[in-house]
């Protein structure tokens, strides 16, 4: 566990030295160190939010260490559900993609030494457990999200989007040949390589998310091409166009339920302090623009990117919901079925994965935000926790990413860390 300790604090210390630099040049800056950074007040769809002062505190890193769950402990929800084991024993299950014929999904895949695999579970009897275990695809490319319209199967890797033929049922397509439909700009400042991919309504599009390749542009902006953006192509790979762009991290991506808007989690931008910037969930306007790299929350200028594109920060949108700063959010989805309580209907549930920049742990949780008539009600609340160990001592026993509403109504949540899918469940 120390050698996956120290390989990861390379790794970050590696990705941040550009950054570093960059920081030092903007304090550095005669005009940068003359000007006192003040916080900032915006108003959210869910009310005020106060952001503090740029370098109000120190950028920090905090690593984490895994340690195995105590016997007979597990997550914890809120009373009245059930927290069960539905599936372990995977190499970091990052996401959960449930087929029209009720197939999971299961993408198996990592930053570094990935498994590059999908596997296939059948629950055939509808009991709730899967009788099914089979590799469905394997030597991929650090592929992420997944998606089946009519007899073909997608298949976002970090390099492209891949479509493969497919029969429904089929448990395997290990000897099937895929087609690239559409390059993808590949690799990416810390986990910025994933591309998840979703369909409309009348299935005849398909929309990608693709995060940037640096924290906050400092490899230039010809780096960031096709990037920080929602991708919208045809079944085909043809006809693409940017839906929206300042995203600097979209993952999860759903259409609410109430309004048919497309809404996601981003990642926002590190270095600027504990509490700066806030990630969020927000509906996605098409032709937006949502301020990365050049601001933040609507017109609050990133210090780094200061007068460098006035007039794209005129016109960044402001998301809706903050969700916490350094958490990184990457699931996301609304909750359509009937099996939870009504207060969690047409509400948003949002896979945390945790912090890594910053000085106290944030994230390593599920969270949810209340919707009414398609509108954001309040501000997210603890849904499936206990993921932190020991926060002195930098332990945690895994790392919620994917969040999954069953066809029974019940939300599985991928620990890719802890290698398990939970199940969680209501005590009808």
């Amino acid at each position: 566990m120390k050698k996956i300790t120290l390989v990861l604090l390379i790794a970050f210390t590696l990705l941040s030295c550009k950054q570093k630099v960059a920081e030092q040049k903007a304090k550095s800056d005669p005009e940068l160190a003359k000007k006192e950074y003040t916080a900032d007040t915006v108003k959210t769809s869910i009310g005020d939010l106060i952001l503090p002062a740029p370098y109000a505190t120190k950028s920090t890193a905090k690593v984490y260490s895994l340690v195995e769950w105590p016997e007979n402990t597990k997550p914890k929800a809120p009373e009245g559900f059930t927290v069960s084991k539905f599936a372990d024993g995977f190499d970091n299950p990052r996401w959960t993609y449930i087929a029209p014929n009720g197939d999971f999904f299961v993408v198996e895949s990592n930053t570094r030494n990935s498994a590059n695999k999908i596997t296939l579970l059948r629950d055939q009897n509808n009991d709730g457990t899967f009788e099914v275990r089979e590799t469905f695809l394997e030597n991929l490319n650090q592929p992420f999200g997944m998606l089946v319209v009519g007899k073909s199967f997608y298949v976002a890797n970090t390099d492209g989007l891949y479509k493969y033929p497919y029969t429904e049922g089929q448990t395997s397509l290990k000897d099937v040949e895929g087609t690239k439909i559409v390059d993808l700009p590949a690799g990416g400042y810390n986990n910025h390589w994933t591309r998840n991919i979703i369909t409309n309504d009348a299935r005849n599009k398909i929309y990608i998310s693709v995060g940037s390749a640096s924290n906050v542009g400092e490899y230039g902006m010809e780096e960031e091409k096709r990037r920080a953006n929602i991708l919208e192509v045809n079944l085909d790979g043809t006809g693409e166009k940017v839906y929206a762009s300042g995203l600097r991290n979209p993952v999860g991506m759903d259409w609410n339920p109430i309004t048919g808007e497309l809404w996601t989690a981003v990642n926002e931008r590190d270095k600027l302090g504990d509490n700066l910037v806030p990630d969020y969930i927000t509906s996605v306007k098409k032709g937006g623009f949502y301020g990365w790299p050049y601001s933040y929350y609507g017109q609050i200028e990133d210090p780094r990117m200061k007068d460098k594109a006035d007039s794209l920060v005129d016109k960044a949108i402001m998301p809706d919901v903050p969700v916490g700063s350094h958490t990184a959010s990457l699931g996301f989805t609304f909750y359509t079925a009937n099996q939870f309580p009504e207060k969690y209907k047409n509400g948003a549930f949002i896979g945390q994965h945790g912090s890594w920049n910053r000085s106290k742990f944030s994230g390593y949780k599920v969270t949810f935000v209340p919707f009414s008539e398609g509108k954001p009600t309040g501000k997210q609340q603890d849904f499936l926790n206990g993921f932190i160990a020991n926060e002195s001592e930098g332990t945690v026993y895994g790392r919620p990413v994917g969040v999954t509403v069953t066809p029974n109504g019940a939300l599985l949540v991928n620990d890719d860390t802890g290698n398990t899918i939970w199940k969680i469940s209501y005590n009808q």
